[in-house]
């Protein structure tokens, strides 16, 4: 073995020396890029907090002829953007409502509840929580029905249900697609490809308008659980191969030793298979969760007052009609909130399995 030591680590400074200044070229780029940069930067500051309005007293005179932004509209129409056609006097049930989501979302999150059982009772349970909130009907609630739902509530109501119902019937394609009966693997191959191949609004519109057309009335049910149901199934097709490959990425060998050893299917599939397939499957799944959230944008298109419908409403009405960007970047805000949290989440599971493995 050498005693010859190994070079320091070179410091930050000498790093950022190396990769921007280290030639005229590099330094001239890196000077007009910053500049650039901080000119984008500026402007946008201005325009979002040094000039921007944020009083609600005045109105919508208070804006007019202003430079920056008009926050007044989101202090004056949240309640519309947030909760939509919900009734006003019920407003503390839909923002309790999302707050269960939330709480349920947080302690899925948790290392210590990460198992079947834990996992399926605070879904379950949540939901039915958050369900209650909003149907009302019961304990002394108010009956609100899903027509009059509407703004964030019904966007976070979209995605979990959409979720509750596609992730079980994923797996469920995920396992039909990898049978050893070549008819049922087939056929299911078949139905899979054929959903990929449509476009959500397309299901969407489907179930939501043709259904009832061709269905008895006694089953079309309501439209906006129709929608969802075609919504879960788009998302089970996709996330069917995206289980599937996580299969394929476990080693052929594990599952030959589990029937070697005289493991049933569904112990070799629950206690070997499954976890390494979630596991592989993960970056995708997490990516896969977070176009759901946003696909969610898309039940405007058939009539539903979700949280972009609700912000159009915010500043269609009334004296608004000037503060459309504003309520834009807010709506973009609330998704970003989302999304983001959803993706950090996702890094941090990857790196917790990674050290996992190192162990």
């Amino acid at each position: 073995m050498s005693d010859v030591a190994a070079p320091p680590a070179p410091s930050i400074l000498e790093v950022v020396r190396r990769r921007y200044f280290s030639s005229v070229g590099n330094t001239l780029l890196t000077v007009v890029s910053l500049a650039l940069l901080g000119t984008i930067l500026w402007k946008v500051l201005d325009w979002a907090v040094f000039t921007a309005v944020f009083s609600t007293s005045g109105g919508p005179e208070a804006c007019r002829g202003a430079d920056g932004a008009c926050w007044s509209v989101i202090g004056a129409r949240w309640r519309l953007i947030f909760f939509g056609l919900y009734p006003y006097e019920e407003h503390w049930r839909s923002g309790l409502a999302c707050l269960v989501v939330v709480v349920m979302t947080v302690l899925s999150c948790m290392p210590r509840f990460w198992s079947m059982k834990a996992i399926s009772v605070i879904w379950i349970g949540g939901f039915a929580v958050f369900y209650v909130l909003m149907k009302g009907g019961v304990l002394g609630l108010v009956r609100v029905d899903e027509q009059n739902w509407g703004g964030l509530a019904l966007t976070v109501f979209i995605f979990v249900t959409t979720v509750i119902i596609g992730m079980p019937l994923s797996l469920a394609w995920a396992l039909l697609r990898r049978s050893e009966l070549k008819v049922v693997s087939r056929v299911t191959a078949v139905i899979i490809d054929s959903v990929r191949s449509l476009p959500l609004v397309s299901i969407l519109f489907t179930f939501a308008i043709v259904l009832p057309f061709v269905l008895p009335d006694w089953l079309t049910g309501d439209k906006l659980y129709r929608a969802i149901i075609g919504s879960a199934l788009f998302f089970s097709a996709y996330q069917a191969e995206i289980i599937r490959g996580g299969f394929q990425g476990v080693p052929k060998g594990q599952e030959e030793a589990a029937k070697a050893l005289g493991l049933g299917y569904w112990l070799r599939i629950g206690k070997i298979l499954l976890p390494q397939a979630f596991k592989n499957a993960l970056p995708a799944t997490i990516n896969q969760f977070v176009i759901t959230f946003k696909e969610t944008s898309l039940f405007i298109i058939i009539g539903f007052f979700e949280v972009l419908a609700s912000g159009n409403a915010a500043y269609g009405t009334g004296d608004w009609t000037f503060a459309y960007v504003e309520v834009y970047v807010f709506i973009a805000a609330i998704y970003f909130a989302f999304v983001f949290s959803l993706s950090r989440y996702g890094a941090f599971l990857e790196r917790r399995m990674d050290a996992g493995d190192r162990r």
